[in-house]
């Protein structure tokens, strides 16, 4: 579980808004001798969004502190139906394209290209209005802040 602890601001209907306390990292040895820093470089643009709206299925109160989980394949599985399908469709359709076209016609194959690219968003549209795939990539929210052992399981 990808976890990330956070306070709950407000409270409105069936959502809290929740300000994340610490900044992840990826691997988390950022800051260490021999890191990446690779979150400094997804941040030089524009700073993370730190607060989030999450289903309220706890009950919880403005100033509690909790964890927000998101499981492990989730990222991965949002990356590959995000980039990794736009470009295998991109390549697909530009293939397709230029085997139809006659040689030295580029313009079909990016017109092919182009073609599976408009499939890939379709498609990952399709995708995330599906309950059931959506539900993969839910947060779940649990009580307590984030800790290691015996300290952070009995806060939940």
């Amino acid at each position: 579980m990808n976890e990330a602890q956070g306070v709950v601001e407000r409270v409105e209907g069936a959502h809290a808004w929740v300000r994340l306390t610490e900044r992840a990292g990826g691997c988390g040895r950022c800051d260490e001798p021999g890191g990446c820093r690779s979150t400094g470089l997804a941040y030089a643009l524009k700073a993370p969004n730190e607060v989030f709206a999450v289903s309220n299925s706890i009950d919880v109160r403005p100033g509690e502190f909790v964890r927000l989980r998101l499981h492990d394949g989730a990222p991965l599985r949002g990356a590959l139906l995000g980039y990794g399908l736009s470009v295998g469709l991109l390549l697909v359709g530009a293939a397709l394209g230029s085997a139809l076209a006659d040689p030295g016609t580029d313009l079909i194959a990016a017109t092919g290209g182009l073609a599976g690219l408009a499939v890939a968003c379709g498609v990952n549209r399709a995708v995330f209005r599906s309950r059931t795939l959506r539900r993969g990539f839910d947060i779940e929210m649990v009580r307590g802040s984030a800790g290691c052992g015996a300290t952070g399981a009995a806060q939940e």
